[in-house]
This record gives structure tokens, sequence and C-alpha cells, in this order.
């Protein structure tokens, strides 16, 4: 099976650490039609909560971060989450805390960046469809969301950002230096060394192209069902000799799980 994207590791010299590498986007849970199952997102609230269940005792959570963000609504649970937990929570930006990545550094007792790295921090926005007055709700909706999202940075900035200040930069849709996120209180140390953002710049591609595959493969898939249909109604009352290009790709795909990749 491939690398995991999140990934919690405990040493055996040390079972009161843990570490957590969040190293991607950050998804909810979702609903594969074709095998008619909810699929648990790695990177979700609900998989996190699974995980984090396994090291209740520990007394220290070292959560290293290269990550563009994602789902906010997940990142608001991860971060209470972390925020309740009785460890000690040491966030590490090992490249870049982006957007809903930033946001679940809130819920860390002590933030700590390497001199080159950066966060970014926006207002969060969402699609929305429908009529005039429910554009209108959609977009009161959000400006409530954001109040509590503000909350969250200007507590963990410990009196050093004003709201005045924080909404500047959210709707300037800001990325921050290390020393601008000490400045405003969002890191608490800086590493006077440089990570590799070489490295980290590849998980992300890495990542990234995972996801795009898989995007890919969808739209190949939802192709050759249309593809069939069709010919299945051109085709009514028909036996068919061969197996559809919808079979067909199960069938692979069937195999590749069973084979492990």
């Amino acid at each position: 099976m491939s690398k995991k994207i999140w990934e919690f590791k405990q040493l055996a010299s040390n079972p009161d650490s843990v570490d957590l590498y969040v190293y991607g986007d950050i998804e909810s849970d979702s609903y594969d039609w074709w095998w008619d199952e909810t699929v648990e997102s790695e990177t979700s609230a609900n998989h996190f909560k699974n995980e984090l269940e396994k090291y209740s005792e520990v007394k220290e959570i070292n959560l290293y971060v290269n990550s563009y963000g994602g789902s906010v609504y997940e990142a608001m649970s991860i971060r209470n989450q972390l925020k309740r937990h009785n460890a000690k929570v040491i966030g590490i930006v090992d490249g870049f805390a982006a957007s809903a990545a930033s946001f679940i550094l809130t819920g860390c007792d002590i933030v700590k960046m390497y001199s080159n790295t950066m966060q970014m921090v926006h207002n969060m926005w969402m699609p929305a469809c429908g009529n005039a007055s429910q554009l209108r709700k959609s977009a009161d909706d959000l400006d409530k969301i954001m109040e509590g999202n503000r909350k969250a940075y200007i507590e963990k900035s410990n009196g050093k950002l004003t709201e005045e200040k924080l909404i500047e930069l959210l709707d300037g849709e800001s990325w921050l230096t290390a020393e601008e996120c000490y400045q405003y209180g969002l890191c608490d140390e800086i590493i006077d060394d440089n990570v590799d953002l070489e490295v980290a710049k590849q998980m992300m591609q890495k990542v990234n192209k995972t996801f795009e595959q898989q995007v890919n493969y969808n739209k190949a898939l939802m192709k050759m069902l249309k593809e069939d249909s069709k010919a299945k109604d051109h085709n009514k009352g028909e036996i068919p000799k061969q197996k559809t290009n919808a079979d067909k790709l199960k069938m692979i795909f069937k195999n590749k799980m069973k084979e492990g990749k």
C-alpha cells in the first residue's frame, strides 16, 4: 500500500512522546459510490480522533506540519482535539503551514518554525448555489464562522495580534515569514536553521500527484460508465458477449487492491 500522508510515530525509547507528521491536504471523509461505502480520509478529523485515542497517555505530542491546508471544518475539530489532550503539544513547521494547516497550529501549546518556513492565513471560502436569498445567507454564514476562526488565532497570539490587524492579514491572503509569525504571536520560537524546502516541495508534489492520479482515474471511470450506458441503450435486449469497459476497469482496480498497489 502507499505511504500514509499523515502518520503517528512513537519511539520505543521514549513512550511518553509521539510524533505526528501532517504532510498533505486536510480532507473530510467521502463516500465511494462504486463500492457503496464511506471512505475514511486519513487526514480527516474522524481519522485523527481514532489515531489520537491510541496515545491518550502520552505527555508530549510533536506536530510536524507541511501542508497547503484544506477543509477548515476538519481543521477546526482537529485543533480542538489537540486542545483537549492532556499532552504538551509542540507544533514544528517543516515547510508550509497554509490556510487550514495554520489554523491547526493554534491548538498547539508551542509553535516552532525554521527560519525559512512560512504560514499563510486567509478568509475561508466555500462553493455556494441557490437563489439570491440563499447566496446571501451563505455569505452571512461564512462571516459567522470566521468570527470563531479569528478568536482561535487571537487566542494563540497571546495579545500580540489585534482583531483589526488579523482581519487585514486574512483579507490580504497573507504569506507570513517565521519572523512575522513570531511578531504576531503565531510562532513562539524560531529555529535558527534552514529546513530543506526542496524536500518539503517534493513531498507536496508527491501528494498532489497522487491526488491528480485519483482524479484522472475517476474521470476515466465516469467516461467509461457513460459509454457503456449508451452502448447498453443502443443494444437493448442483446446479451453482451464481452465485458464492458467499466467491467474491465473494475476488475483491474480490484486486482490492484488485492496486490496492495
